[in-house]
């Protein structure tokens, strides 16, 4: 029944994944912690696990949306190129933070944010979209700060992302695709931290390698990739405003998820 969790699981992040730009992360972890808890897992490590197999997951998710909107002409490269020197040292960052971090610390910060991203997006509290491409420095330096939370939250960075890039006026759906691109890098760079983070810790349970629980991850990624491609279909045909309203329905229900469970 627990392996049937993590296929279900992995239809609904994928499909999330190439809906939302988000790489399903925060599905996943709110899921794996509940069903972490179910099977026994120790309560310090339980968060980090969750988080850690959640960004290997976004792995195959990420490509497969990422070249679905590839195709869909949704994906400003040039953009990937230069975000991902900043996203590649704030992952491994975020890692060895979040190492430091208690299990229920973790999930407390996970929580609010989610919240705090949703009321943003409802308020629309963002500056409008600037004028002009934004400049490498700053395409690197946002990378870092990206990199670094999305790798605390075990996200693929579309809560942080998408917002960024619509600012650097993107359109929203070319946020959405060139913000699945950046899912790979987040993902690659952040289940690595995590995988040294958690090497060889006393309570990691059998089928674990650090913070990576391999059981989950081959479920969930083995449903994620197809329906990743459906949901970045689906995404060039659904109005934008509605777009960002399920957005920030989805963020208000995990995150009080995480805050209350």
């Amino acid at each position: 029944m627990v392996y049937l969790t993590y296929l279900v699981l992995g239809a609904a992040a994928g499909f999330l994944a190439g809906l939302f730009g988000i790489g399903g992360g925060l599905v996943i972890v709110s899921v794996l912690v509940f069903t972490f808890s179910t099977l026994g897992f120790s309560q310090e490590i339980l968060v980090h696990l969750a988080v850690g197999t959640s960004l290997a997951t976004i792995i195959p998710t990420s490509l497969s949306s990422s070249f679905a909107h590839h195709k869909k002409q949704g994906v400003r490269w040039a953009w990937v190129k230069k975000i991902t020197l900043g996203l590649a040292l704030g992952s491994l960052v975020g890692a060895w933070t979040a190492n430091l971090l208690s299990g229920v610390a973790l999930q407390a910060i996970i929580g609010g944010f989610v919240i705090l991203v949703a009321v943003q997006m409802v308020l629309k509290l963002q500056p409008k979209p600037k004028e002009g491409e934004p400049s490498s420095a700053v395409l690197t330096a946002a990378g870092g700060v990206i990199g670094w939370a999305s790798t605390i939250f075990g996200i693929g960075g579309g809560t942080l992302s998408v917002p960024f890039l619509v600012w650097c006026n993107g359109g929203m759906r070319q946020a959405v695709g060139t913000s699945a691109a950046l899912g790979f890098p987040i993902a690659l760079f952040g289940a690595l931290g995590y995988l040294w983070a958690g090497w060889q810790h006393s309570d990691l349970p059998e089928l674990a390698t650090g913070y990576i629980y391999w059981p989950a991850f081959i479920g969930i990624s083995v449903a994620s990739v197809p329906f990743a491609r459906v949901g970045a279909r689906l995404a060039h045909f659904l109005p934008e405003l509605l777009l960002k309203r399920l957005f920030a329905a989805l963020l208000f229900i995990v995150g009080f998820k995480l805050l209350f469970f």
